[in-house]
């Protein structure tokens, strides 16, 4: 008799990738100050890595985002979660910065042919607590990721291994975990022609992800920010390179992200993704100023509150535009939402590096990021004021 995980344990399984993949993402976070001291890498050669990951997933999105929903979930998710293995192996080993910048493209491919797949399957399951989970898992992912990595880096030996090891073993017991899992739909038709690149989306869909596009350019914008430059900011308010502190930025933004997702679940989606701009504007405004004061403990009063507009934006995105969208559209449009979202987390991080390259200024740069982030959030909630305005005026009117 063939042994199957019951819907229950599938639904945690699924969820347990999107945190396992979205923390091996972050889990170098912690680790640039350790590869700067060791291997001479400067501010734009860690943005660089950082923004090339973006790049890997972009492009594993636009090949392989529909993937799953002609061959099935569970293969697509089994050789990802394998070939995530391999690649903590390859950060394992790696000894230089084009070591590194493998890795990364490795991960990125790797973790941009899952999320769609994951994201679709877990709605397949359930789909209310499905569309939750997408929200959820991957704050708290990328808090386990910086957390966990910067636990190992500062208090255990083999820093630039220990960490890859770790993950490593958890992508091979999650894929064992696969191997019992029942696919969510039937395959179809079409397999080699969903890899041809198509940004086509369900009719249904079109203007949802329109309202909720601002919003998620804003959220992932901030993460690029985290990312790429809180702990070069740590370092410089600090006067030291400390891995755990490094890490706890990106944590702090992520735990709370995800924790304002759990409390704010049943609010409407709209309303989520106004307290989310809302919050942004005041958390990134508040990490500006504290930048410039070099007040850590501000630093991380910003980052808490700008954690909860990334949590509530992100979830009032997703709950906008992804219950609109068929069984067999799902993966394919959550591969656009992350598309929109790995651009908005790459390209200013990019950019930030090459500024402080040029200008060799981290606290100038931070802050221009940081004025674009409130742009970006302000544009968002206007936009979100304006069409519940409208719709309150339509309802009237009718």
């Amino acid at each position: 008799m063939n042994w199957r995980l019951p819907p229950t344990a599938a639904f945690l399984l699924l969820a347990s990738l999107t945190v396992s993949f979205l923390a091996g993402s972050s889990a170098p976070t912690p680790l640039y100050g350790v590869y700067m001291a060791e291997w001479g890498l400067t501010p734009l050669m860690v943005t660089v890595i950082f923004g090339i990951y973006a790049l890997a997933v972009l492009v594993a999105l636009l090949v392989a985002g529909r993937l799953s929903d002609h061959l099935g979930r569970r293969p697509v998710l089994l050789v990802a979660t394998l070939a995530q293995a391999v690649t903590m192996i390859v950060f394992m080993t790696a000894t230089s910065v084009t070591g590194l910048l493998v890795a990364r493209v490795l991960q990125g491919l790797t973790t941009g042919a899952a999320l769609g797949a994951i994201g679709a399957g877990m709605i397949d399951l359930d789909k209310t607590r499905g569309t939750v989970a997408n929200a959820v898992a991957p704050p708290f992912g990328t808090a386990t990721g910086a957390i966990v990595a910067g636990v190992l880096v500062q208090f255990l030996p083999f820093p630039t291994h220990l960490v890859y090891v770790v993950f490593g073993l958890v992508f091979i017991l999650q894929s064992l975990g696969l191997v019992f899992m029942t696919d969510s739909i039937a395959p179809r038709g079409g397999v080699l022609a969903s890899l041809k690149p198509k940004l086509a989306l369900p009719r249904a869909t079109r203007e949802p992800l329109l309202l909720a596009t601002p919003v998620l350019i804003a959220v992932w914008a901030l993460a690029g920010f985290y990312g790429a430059l809180s702990p070069l900011l740590v370092k410089g308010m600090l006067g030291v390179n400390t891995p755990l502190i490094g890490g706890l930025a990106l944590f702090v933004v992520a735990t709370f992200g995800g924790l304002s997702v759990l409390v704010l679940q049943h609010r409407e989606a709209k309303d989520m993704m106004m307290l989310g701009a809302a919050s942004l504007i005041v958390g990134v405004a508040v990490t500006a100023v504290a930048v410039s004061e070099a007040s850590i403990a501000f630093f991380f009063v910003g980052s808490m509150i700008a954690g909860v507009g990334f949590g509530a934006g992100f979830q009032g995105a997703v709950r906008t535009v992804v219950p609109f969208a068929a069984p067999h559209e799902r993966a394919g449009v959550l591969s656009i939402i992350f598309i929109i979202s790995y651009i908005a987390m790459g390209v200013p991080a990019v950019a930030a590096g090459w500024m402080i390259a040029r200008h060799g200024n981290v606290v100038a740069t931070a802050q221009l990021f940081a004025a674009a982030i409130m742009a970006l959030a302000g544009t968002a909630l206007l936009a979100s004021v304006l069409r519940a305005a409208t719709q309150r005026v339509s309802r009237v009117a009718g």
